[in-house]
């Protein structure tokens, strides 16, 4: 096969991306199950995020290159700040975009609508703000090879990326399957009438997903602007990749956005080995025409109750 040569060099690569993805399809697989909308804003969240770490860690890093624990101090600075800033920029997204919809009874090509808006809103405004051209992440940790896996070199940004996602994915694992919280997230996402009637405040969980969704998406823009650049326009081909992998897994299922992350990440990786690197987003998009048209509920997928 075309890739047999490098296959643990593009399975180390492929994780640690599918990791990242996995984290920002969280989102849009949690709002989905509540409301059983698609919340196309997230990829906006996931950018502002990006955008709160640099302007954090640029006074915390300065001129030097930390290493040790100073380097773990920043990571975690990083993912906290990025988190804190996509959980604000969600909560405020659910008030103003959605809650006035759902007040209204509006139909679903609202909801619709008024998230795209915001979407264009907030990538114009983070532009005008602070600037249309790509800025750099702080320097946090010094990247190096590790270690060896089959001859395919592991190095530091791959390990924190899917270190990093790794800890998050298991956390909100936890939060969804073992805490009040979780019960009521799933009680809504299965039937929100009947959760209502049980006395679960349906507005109050939906705010909670959004923000739970918001947190994870800016901690994944931390991640990926440390491997990559940071700019108001860089939400959207990750946005509409970890949609894609929410998809793929199963809209709406938490295990299925990471398994389908993953995925995503790995055959992306495979991809290109066997083709020009420039294929890399057809090969993703290729992937989400493919699901929808063979199994449109995913690997994990299954039918959802009532929305809220």
């Amino acid at each position: 096969m075309c890739f047999t040569s490098q296959f643990w060099d593009l399975t180390v690569t492929g994780l640690a991306i599918g990791a990242v993805y996995a984290l920002i399809a969280l989102g849009y697989t949690l709002v989905y199950g509540v409301l059983q909308l698609i919340n196309f804003a997230h990829s906006e969240v996931f950018m502002l995020g990006a955008f709160g770490s640099v302007f954090a860690l640029r006074p915390l890093v300065g001129d030097v290159r930390p290493s040790g624990a100073t380097s773990v101090v920043l990571v975690v600075v990083g993912l906290l700040v990025g988190g804190a800033v996509g959980g604000l920029a969600a909560f405020v997204l659910e008030r103003t975009a959605y809650r006035p919809l759902r007040r209204r009874n509006a139909p679903k090509l609202a909801y619709l609508i008024s998230a795209i808006g915001a979407s264009l809103f907030m990538v114009n405004i983070a532009g005008k703000e602070f600037g249309r051209l790509s800025v750099n992440m702080p320097t946090v940790f010094t990247d190096g090879t590790v270690f060896s896996v089959f001859g395919a070199d592991v190095k530091t940004k791959q390990l924190v990326l899917a270190g990093a996602a790794v800890v998050l994915l298991v956390l909100l694992d936890r939060l969804v399957n073992g805490t009040r919280l979780g019960q009521g997230i799933r009680a809504v996402a299965q039937d929100a009438e009947t959760a209502s009637l049980m006395g679960v405040d349906i507005n109050r969980v939906i705010t909670q997903t959004f923000v739970i969704g918001g947190v994870l998406g800016g901690a994944a823009g931390f991640l990926y602007g440390s491997a990559f650049d940071v700019q108001n326009t860089m939400g959207f081909i990750p946005g509409v990749k970890a949609f894609t992998a929410a998809v793929l897994g199963g809209i709406g299922n938490v295990r299925g956005a990471v398994l389908g992350g993953v995925l995503l990440g790995l055959v992306e990786n495979y991809g290109v080995a066997c083709a020009d690197s420039a294929y890399r987003d057809v090969i993703a998009f290729s992937i989400l025409v493919l699901v929808l048209l063979v199994r449109p509920s995913g690997i994990l997928g299954e039918r959802l109750g009532r929305s809220a």
